[in-house]
């Protein structure tokens, strides 16, 4: 079992930046990629942004193409969200994720830090 913490949200305005930060304990050597999700009131849970740990492959969202990115620090067993641009559509609970060798879907999550962007 891995677990996964998340830090790093918070209120911010229009148009800045929050940086988001997971840091994974217990069973990481099984873990293949890292993912970022968000929930909005009233909305399902959507994919924001992924990447694996070896390779640094990286995949996003249409709607935070060009203003989020994500990294990965493979020592501190830690990943990033740089959230550049923020708009007010971006306020949601945000989630990381771990997906393991050989499994279709992210089955361990953290339990979310909020971020709320003012307009």
């Amino acid at each position: 079992q891995v677990q996964l913490v998340e830090s790093g949200g918070g209120l911010v305005q229009a148009g800045g930046s929050l940086r988001l930060s997971c840091t994974a304990s217990g069973r990481t050597f099984s873990s293949y990629a890292m993912g970022w999700f968000r929930q909005a009131p009233g909305k399902e849970r959507e994919f924001v942004a992924t990447i694996t740990w070896s390779a640094g492959t990286t995949a996003y969202a249409d709607s935070v193409k060009g203003r989020f990115t994500i990294s990965r620090d493979n020592a501190k067993n830690t990943v990033y969200l740089q959230m550049n641009s923020l708009k007010a559509e971006d306020t949601a609970v945000y989630y990381c994720a771990q997906r393991e060798f050989g499994a279709a879907k992210f089955g361990s999550w953290g339990q979310g830090t909020q971020v709320t962007v003012s307009s």
